[in-house]
């Protein structure tokens, strides 16, 4: 069982009983986590713990539960091969699309949506005495380190972040038959719970909010199109529109990055210089087509209105700060961090999915 041995007065099983007022082996059942515990004991145990600085010994309660107590947290793209770059066309730099590890982890690291998933997996674990083990699948290779790190045991489970609709970790993770939640709903169906946003009512509150200022020549700049988020935005956006009347709206393809807001907001200015609103399918893309309308002499939201994606820290950063759909990244990652410790209590438990409402953030660029 868990260990308890004194060491120069380090708390024990017996002094977290004492204080909580249960038996020695209560104690033991909550901090292995047995199921069946009263609530309130499970609440006076944890606190007791809390009061006394009782620490259990992991690798004693590891023998005991056969559990990692630890999650990775795989941010996994579909990766072309090193071997392969020289002759891809059109690849890019963009996450999920490098064989180059390093350029992947940069653009990960580059995006706070990723920030706010981490921000939202720890937060849930951390109470819970559990802790995520990051890792990167970028390339075959790494996704089968990541799938041995699983089979042998060194985490319980995956909570798994794909950058790419091709990436195959899902199906690969499901073939083996080990624990694991998604963020976002897979672009092939896999028998893995996710948890995901309602997509295309964000982009229908976006499209709602233009109208609704008066905009009539609208355009989007949508996000990677082999990507079902970026899919549903685009479709919700013109399907929203096409309901009032405008069936026509100019879209230029983004990547999700400032850089590719950019890009497509020159174009649409080229293509239609007298548009008077934007909806870009993320912040980080409004927040580049900001710069450029500034940079071009157009006032924004007085000459034209936009509106992003996500409530990300881009959007604080935009000036004017943007209007936005917000996505509650950080409840998701918490949904999803316990849907998997759930999947681990019960691994005969259903398949499911939870998909959250999103919120229009009203700002100042529309």
């Amino acid at each position: 069982m868990t260990d308890d041995r004194r060491v120069a007065g380090t708390p024990t099983l017996e002094d977290v009983a004492r204080a909580a007022g249960v038996s020695r082996a209560t104690v033991s059942r909550v901090i292995n986590g047995v199921r069946n515990v009263d609530p309130v004991i499970q609440e006076a145990v944890r606190q007791a713990v809390s009061v006394t600085g009782y620490t259990p010994n992991r690798a004693a309660r590891s023998l005991v539960t056969r559990r990692a107590d630890a999650v990775a947290l795989v941010v996994s793209g579909a990766g072309i091969e090193p071997e392969a770059a020289p002759e891809a066309s059109g690849a890019g730099s963009e996450a999920g699309t490098s064989g180059d590890g390093n350029s992947f982890t940069a653009q990960v690291f580059a995006d706070p949506f990723f920030g706010r998933v981490v921000t939202g997996v720890v937060n849930y674990l951390r109470p819970r005495g559990m802790h995520p083990v990051l890792m990167f699948a970028e390339s075959s290779r790494a996704r089968e380190e990541v799938v041995a790190y699983l089979r042998q045991g060194s985490a319980d489970g995956a909570l798994v972040v794909s950058t790419h609709a091709e990436d195959p970790l899902p199906a690969l993770i499901a073939e083996a038959g080990l624990a694991a939640v998604l963020f976002a709903r897979p672009a092939r169906p896999v028998p893995v719970s996710y948890v995901d946003l309602a997509h295309q009512d964000g982009a229908r509150l976006a499209a709602e909010h233009l109208l609704g200022r008066g905009c009539r020549r609208t355009a989007t700049i949508s996000g990677p199109l082999d990507v079902p988020a970026g899919q549903a935005r685009l479709t919700g956006f013109r399907d929203t529109m096409a309901r009032h009347g405008y069936p026509y709206i100019p879209v230029v393809e983004g990547q999700f990055t400032q850089e590719s807001g950019e890009a497509a907001m020159e174009r649409l200015l080229v293509e239609h210089p007298d548009l008077d609103g934007v909806f870009a399918a993320n912040d980080l893309m409004a927040l580049g087509a900001c710069h450029v309308l500034r940079e071009h002499g157009r006032s924004v939201p007085g000459d034209v209105a936009v509106v992003g994606f996500d409530d990300s820290s881009a959007a604080l950063a935009c000036r004017p700060p943007l209007t936005t759909v917000r996505q509650p990244v950080e409840g998701m990652a918490a949904e999803m961090t316990r849907l998997l410790l759930d999947r681990l209590a019960r691994p005969d438990g259903p398949v499911t999915s939870v998909i959250f409402e999103p919120e229009l953030v009203v700002r100042g660029s529309a």
